[in-house]
């Protein structure tokens, strides 16, 4: 759990790492990973279908194109993901981990890329990443981090969760990655509704829009950073697209790509191309005079700067369908179990099912965000991040929610809530006797392998 995010940023191989991890130790722990998905179906039925299905659109495709073959690899590992669900449900790790190592992972992320950018000199430093996907899963982690911080009572891991929020947007900053930012306005009116629920502190809520003002406007002064410059070419941009210059820019690019990929998509609403394919149609239009060539400029864009778009164009309306399936449906699971939460105390910490399930709606928003201007399911590492984390958060909302209706059903000596399902009574034993020879009951301290995170 700590090693995932805590690696994300700084190597090549941490999230792919994780993931084949999480795939190990459910076939380690089949028994208890076994019970654990028969006792939550019926509350992640519609999560885990929305992933297959897209997986299920993209194979149907990929099999009549001579060039789909690749593109099954994403979905294929991003329902292999769900095997970390099962891995918490099973093992109960502590959360206090994922905040750790959420934290951890951007003040690495920010070391990495301001030694890129102050000591090698690099105008778009981003890691080993591209800069865009470095710059918004940097973004992401700083939001979780926020979460961190309201959620844990340790004042020492509480200033460690901050520096971690502080942290990640000045490494998304120093990427000069401008479209990820879109999502901050989106996450501060869930912060906002959060902070009515007393969830969150009022200083953090309110301070998380200053802080994020104050570092951009530190970063803009300093020319070091290189904010200044990516301000001024953004500008730039719009002015010589207005004017209607030939001349190719960043947002000259994306913006006939769009129109570009609206054309496509009336053309084959349905099947949509392959990535050749509507190349070569472009390439034909650029021909005719009919697009700017400035959509083919060096380095040749690889896809459509929108994810949504990029889904229609490729795989047509069933496709668009699929893809925002795999952002809605984990959107409605999370505000369920954010709903049924009672109301906190006002000096309250939020609970584990609480923390987890705001982290999760953050998660899913910020990428619906990053999609506007970038493809970033595009990237084999933004993609199993997101499926990654949002089936993490989905095992701890879960096993808390468990947790606390066994516990008002025994104070109460009545049924547990309507929203847990029967089957679930008594899987925190079961689950504790079949997942592992030594493991402990849930609720309880559980050394192994979990404990340290994988």
């Amino acid at each position: 759990m700590l090693t995932f995010p805590l690696l994300s940023l700084v190597t090549g191989f941490g999230i792919g790492l994780a993931g084949f991890l999480f795939l190990f130790t459910a076939c380690l722990w089949w028994r208890g990973c076994l019970a654990a998905l028969r006792a939550y179906w019926p509350q992640t039925r519609w999560v885990l279908l929305a992933f297959l299905l897209h997986l299920a659109c993209v194979l149907a495709l990929a099999l009549g194109r001579t060039h789909g073959a690749n593109a099954v690899d994403g979905p294929l590992r991003m329902c292999s993901a769900g095997a970390a669900m099962l891995v918490v449900q099973a093992g109960r790790p502590s959360l206090r981990a994922l905040w750790l190592g959420v934290a951890g992972g951007a003040l690495l992320g920010a070391g990495f890329v301001g030694w890129q950018r102050l000591a090698l000199g690099m105008e778009r430093p981003g890691g080993l990443l591209n800069p865009i996907t470095f710059g918004d899963l940097a973004l992401c982690l700083s939001l979780l981090a926020l979460v961190g911080a309201a959620a844990v009572r340790h004042a020492a891991l509480r200033a460690i969760a901050a520096l971690g929020v502080v942290s990640g947007l000045a490494a998304s900053l120093l990427t000069g990655s401008r479209g990820g930012w879109l999502a901050l306005p989106a996450a501060f009116m869930l912060l906002a509704a959060a902070r009515r629920q007393a969830l969150l502190p009022r200083r953090l809520v309110l301070g998380v829009p200053v802080l994020a003002c104050a570092l951009a406007l530190a970063a803009y002064a300093v020319p070091q950073t290189g904010v200044h410059a990516r301000v001024a070419v953004g500008v730039e941009d719009v002015q010589r697209y207005l004017a209607g210059s030939p001349v190719a820019t960043s947002i000259g690019v994306r913006l006939d790509l769009w129109k570009a990929g609206l054309r496509l998509a009336a053309e084959h609403p349905w099947r949509g191309l392959d990535t050749p394919a509507y190349k070569r149609r472009m390439h034909a239009w650029v021909a005719a005079g009919e697009l700017s060539p400035a959509v083919f400029a060096p380095p040749e864009p690889p896809h459509m700067h929108n994810d949504a778009l990029q889904a229609l164009v490729t795989r047509g309306i069933p496709g668009l369908c699929a893809w925002a399936g795999i952002l809605l449906l984990p959107f409605l699971f999370f505000r369920a179990r954010l709903a049924r939460a009672p109301e906190a105390e006002p000096r309250a910490r939020p609970t584990q099912r609480q923390s987890a399930a705001l982290a999760g709606m953050l998660v899913v928003l910020a990428y619906a965000a990053f999609g506007l201007s970038e493809v970033i399911f595009w990237s084999m590492k933004g993609s199993l991040f997101y499926a990654l984390m949002v089936f993490l958060l989905m095992g701890w909302c879960l096993v808390d929610e468990e947790a606390g209706a066994s516990a008002d059903s025994r104070l109460t000596g009545g049924a547990t809530d309507g929203a847990i399902d029967d089957a679930t009574a008594g899987t925190a034993d079961k689950l504790a006797a079949d997942t592992a020879p030594g493991m402990m009951q849930a609720g309880q301290a559980r050394p192994g392998p979990m404990s340290a995170g994988s």
